[in-house]
This record gives C-alpha cells, sequence and structure tokens, in this order.
C-alpha cells in the first residue's frame, strides 16, 4: 500500500487511504491564496485534522510503501485509537 505523508511546517501528518491528495492540495491554495483559512483532511486511524494555511505555511507531501491495516478506510466517522482497537 502507498501510504502519503505531509508534513505542515514541523508537522507530520500520515493521511489516511484514500485521502484524496489533488483535492487537498488545491485546498491549500485556495486557503492560501485567500491570506489564510483552515482546510481538513484525514490521517491514519480515521481521524479529522484541520489545519489553518496561510502564506506563511510551509507544507510538504512525501510518498512510501506501508503495510495494509484494514481500520485505516478514511472514514471520520468511524475513527479507531490504535493499540487496543481489534
Amino acid at each position: 500500500m502507498i501510504r502519503t505523508q505531509m508534513a505542515v511546517n514541523d508537522t507530520v501528518f500520515a493521511l489516511a487511504q484514500g485521502q484524496d491528495i489533488s483535492s487537498l492540495k488545491a485546498a491549500i491554495e485556495t486557503a492560501v491564496a485567500q491570506g489564510g483559512r483552515f482546510a481538513s483532511f484525514v490521517v491514519v486511524g480515521n481521524r479529522e485534522v484541520s489545519v489553518l494555511f496561510s502564506p506563511h505555511t510551509s507544507v510538504a507531501f512525501s510518498v512510501e510503501t506501508a503495510a495494509f491495516d484494514e481500520r485505516d478506510d478514511g472514514d471520520a466517522d468511524i475513527p479507531f485509537g490504535g493499540f487496543f482497537d481489534e
């Protein structure tokens, strides 16, 4: 499976499977063009994160191979906590 990570300034987020990277990039570009806005995305664990993106925000994307986890389906309505989930 391919895992995409997004670094925002000094914080790295592992994005959930199925996260639409093109749409996320477009939302970030729009937020920056408007002087700063929040954009939301789903990270591993099906948790939604909102970040305030501004012209001063540094963003980088990277891609790696990761083990498949059926719980990480990108559904923010069904988050999982990790270690104790079955």
